[in-house]
């Protein structure tokens, strides 16, 4: 149930490939949901109790599945067993040797180049991860014994993991309808680091620190890594068209260069978690940064839409402050001297409202700031009542940045044609289907070129 989420799209695959029969459900199509049709999956669209097939031996909920949800009822009715998305997958994990990425930020990146890593390495891992690498897809089935998941802490779901070795990258408020502060969040994260196995490792990241405060309850192996401090450094770093290079050090001793085709000091500190665990698998440092340096990249990570009249249209998932932040700094360090203009589609009307000013501030680096609607999921109809776009734009404006907010896709690209000029960036940006605009103003473009 909820199938075409990007954690339950992966993990109906993963199970399909496993032997198993699987039928799901969803409330509208998507290309997630036609994805698994061409794989063989029975999707539903609609949720209602007639879905529920009397025989079903499982079901698998997601956590966008309310109570009061139809198909949920039926199956409580029928005596089905049911377990939820995280559970489904900590039970799995039970099988293997697991590898949970986890952290408010980079889990996506760091799991997908986890994934990568240990292919290059021959080590065939299965892998359920929230977002798609390039090529390859969210979720696949391995020969080896290694399950790399992304692990959430949105209601304590990677609590169901007891993993072999567990990186955190990052720890900040988020999840605020679900978490009443930092201080519950860190002591969630502190929960899930003293899940790891007997003679298993945690990776934690030093340059973080709210991070730093779960090594001093850990009985376990801790490795750490940064810049400045931690077992494993990065330094000497250029960033370039192709991506980024820095040099690798292990307790002050330099290892080698690695060549990471992706842009940002953020994504250096994912690169740093995934040599330190590589290494702790007995893996050459070696076949690590080949493996780094052959990633081809998640979709929706800083991934090129298209560029036309000389205009470069990129997007991006990120919907957190800091992510929005360190983002812009990736693309003006990749890129610079061009203007950037940004569309953020909000995500979640409660984030929205909790880290207000904590998104205003996160736009210095743009020139130009569009704001659609807040993308509805998860919230209820008070929390529409007390934020919204056209706020978070006057926001924006009080920290000196041009922002305007357009609720149409209609009304934003044809701004989008007024302003833009050859040489210029335009960024989509947000958890929502924001990369669709960059998509449909990419398309309008061509068609006055050829036309």
């Amino acid at each position: 149930m909820g199938i075409g989420g990007s954690g339950m799209s992966g993990l109906a695959a993963l199970l399909l490939q496993a032997g198993k029969q699987v039928t799901g459900s969803d409330r509208e199509d998507s290309p997630a949901v036609e994805k698994l049709r061409k794989q063989g999956i029975r999707v539903l669209v609609g949720q209602k109790a007639e879905n529920v097939n009397p025989a079903t031996e499982l079901v698998v909920y997601s956590h966008a599945i309310t109570p009061d949800n139809p198909e949920l009822r039926q199956a409580a009715l029928l005596g089905i067993p049911m377990v939820s998305y995280p559970e489904a997958l900590g039970l799995l994990m039970q099988e293997k040797r697991g590898i949970a990425v986890a952290g408010t930020h980079g889990k996506t990146t760091t799991s997908a180049l986890t994934v990568m890593m240990l292919k290059n390495a021959g080590l065939a891992p299965s892998f359920v991860i929230g977002g798609e690498i390039c090529g390859v897809g969210n979720s696949g089935v391995g020969k080896g014994d290694y399950l790399v998941v992304e692990a959430c802490e949105y209601r304590r779901s990677f609590l169901f993991y007891y993993p072999e070795i567990a990186v955190i990258t990052s720890i900040e408020e988020d999840h605020l309808d679900y978490y009443r502060n930092l201080s519950e969040i860190e002591e969630a994260f502190d929960s899930f680091a003293s899940q790891v196995k007997p003679g298993g490792c945690l990776v934690l990241c030093a340059e973080e620190e709210n991070v730093v405060k779960c090594i001093r309850s850990q009985a376990t192996k801790v490795v750490t890594y940064g810049f400045a401090r931690g077992h494993w450094q990065a330094t000497d770093i250029e960033e370039c068209a192709s991506g980024t290079f820095f040099y690798c050090s292990f307790q002050g001793k330099r290892l080698g260069r690695i060549h990471l085709p992706l842009s940002g000091r953020h994504n250096v500190l994912n690169a740093l978690a995934v040599t330190a665990l590589g290494k702790q698998l007995g893996i050459d440092f070696s076949i690590i940064s080949r493996g780094l340096a052959s990633f081809p990249g998640v979709h929706r990570r800083m991934e090129i839409t298209g560029e036309v009249k000389g205009i470069l249209v990129m997007d991006d998932y990120g919907h957190h402050p800091t992510e929005i932040r360190v983002t812009l700094q990736a693309l003006k360090t990749r890129y610079p001297g061009r203007r950037l203009i940004v569309i953020f589609q909000p995500h979640q009307y409660s984030r929205t409202r909790f880290l207000l000013e904590d998104f205003a501030a996160s736009f210095q680096l743009a020139d130009r700031v569009i704001l659609p609607d807040i993308y509805f999921v998860r919230d209820s109809e008070r929390e529409k009542q007390l934020v919204n776009s056209a706020l978070l734009a006057e926001r924006i404006r009080r920290h000196g940045r041009q922002a305007l907010y357009l609720p149409g896709e209609g009304d934003i690209i044809a701004y989008l044609k007024e302003i833009v000029t050859a040489g210029d960036i335009v960024l989509t940006i947000g958890a929502g289907p924001i990369n669709r605009l960059g998509q449909l103003f990419v398309n309008e473009m061509k068609k006055e070129l050829s036309g």
